[in-house]
């Protein structure tokens, strides 16, 4: 969590452009709590003759698919201020550049999550401070069992 899928023209985002998104991106959730490592950046560029809105070409669009999977959200207000706040962390890079773009964010169960086969531990407690701590999923006091059966 979260997880943001980036479809662009081929060649649209540097690799500066690349680093300053994912960073942005990532001061978002990292200002709230949630571990670095939490947040995935993956750029899918696309050649222009494969990217079309509305049944034609169009090589000026950016399309931003957003999984949180650590938190939902559970007001309009904080779903307004998600939205703001990713558009914000690319407006330099889209908006300001006179490129079009679309963003949506999709809520993923909690329970449908594992990190490195571990439960993520529960917002705001002792083990999530621990992740953030170390930057990565390391075992926690209380974690829940993990069934392999169907």
């Amino acid at each position: 969590m979260p997880l943001h899928r980036i479809y662009h023209p081929k060649g649209v985002f540097s690799e500066d452009d690349k680093r300053q998104i994912s960073q942005r991106l990532t001061k978002m959730y990292t200002d709230v709590g949630l571990p670095p490592f939490y947040v995935v950046v993956v750029f899918l560029p696309s050649e222009s003759e494969d990217l079309w809105v509305g049944g034609e070409k169009n090589d000026h669009f950016v399309r931003i698919v957003s999984q949180h999977l650590a938190r939902t959200m559970p007001t309009d207000d904080v779903k307004v201020n998600a939205m703001d706040r990713i558009d914000e962390a690319f407006a330099p890079f889209v908006k300001d550049r006179g490129l079009e773009w679309e963003l949506h964010i999709e809520e993923v169960e909690r329970d449908l999550w594992r990190e490195n086969g571990l439960v993520p531990p529960m917002p705001g407690t002792e083990a999530e401070k621990l992740w953030v701590k170390h930057n990565k999923p390391v075992p926690y006091e209380g974690m829940p069992r993990i069934s392999n059966k169907l």
